[in-house]
Parts: C-alpha cells; sequence; structure tokens
C-alpha cells in the first residue's frame, strides 16, 4: 500500500466493484457499464487490479493484465473527475510497474488522455482491436 496526500493506492476488493462501475457509467465507458456482469467478472481474474482510495471513497482505478516478466497491459484507469490533477493517475501506474519492473507498460489511450500519457515519456506504438462479432 502507498499513501501520499490521503489518497491511499491499495489492491481491489470485491466490495468496490459499485464503485467502479459508477466511475465507468461516469466516464462514458458504455461498453463496461452496459456488460456490469463481464466488467466485474474481468476484476475478479485480473492479476493487475489497483484503486486510489480517499477517505473511503473509489478516487479511481486501474485494472491489468500481466504474465510478470515481459508484458504488462493496463486495460482501463480512470480518476474520478473531482480528484484528477492531484497525481493519482501517476501513482496508480507507477505502483503498478513497480510490482513488475520487469515488464513493459502498454495501453490504449482515448484522444482525450493522450497528452496525460505523452508528458509522462510513454512511447506511441500501433495497435489493432477487433471484437469476436465483428469477424461476421
Amino acid at each position: 500500500m502507498a499513501k501520499q496526500d490521503s489518497i491511499l493506492i491499495r489492491n481491489f476488493q470485491e466490495t468496490d466493484f459499485p464503485f467502479i462501475h459508477q466511475l465507468n457509467e461516469e466516464e462514458g465507458w458504455n461498453g463496461l457499464a452496459q456488460n456490469k456482469e463481464q466488467t466485474e467478472y474481468a476484476w475478479n481474474h485480473s492479476n493487475v487490479t489497483l484503486i486510489a482510495e480517499h477517505e473511503g471513497t473509489v478516487a479511481g482505478y486501474l485494472r491489468g493484465i500481466t504474465d510478470g516478466h515481459i508484458s504488462l497491459y493496463i486495460c482501463e484507469m480512470v480518476v474520478k473527475q473531482d480528484f484528477r490533477g492531484r497525481g493519482i493517475g501517476t501513482r496508480l501506474l507507477k505502483t503498478c510497474h513497480e510490482r513488475y519492473p520487469k515488464t513493459r507498460m502498454e495501453m490504449l489511450a482515448t484522444s482525450s488522455s493522450q497528452t496525460f500519457y505523452n508528458n509522462m515519456g510513454f512511447r506511441p506504438f500501433y495497435g489493432f482491436r477487433k471484437t469476436y462479432e465483428e469477424w461476421e
């Protein structure tokens, strides 16, 4: 656990999921919000799950997957609007990478979060995405 400025970075607990779901809705992440059961399943079966907590409130989260040695993929990260600009996203990413220091950290970004990652020194790379339903 890491604590700074009354923000505690800790592991996810199942009781956090309602707050995560609410954050997904607030962020407009409809795919996650509309597929609540699958999203909850993903949280319960991912090996990288961090919560940023402020006085009992979930202020942000990070969910990812890793093999622990080469790849560390950040699936989602969000900081609640009221808590942005306090370094919480940076702390979530650093805490995560400290746990798996041999890995390369990779993620997708939205156009609104691109500047955040550029400012942190992340390098852009080209990727692809396709859902199973899109094969038809």
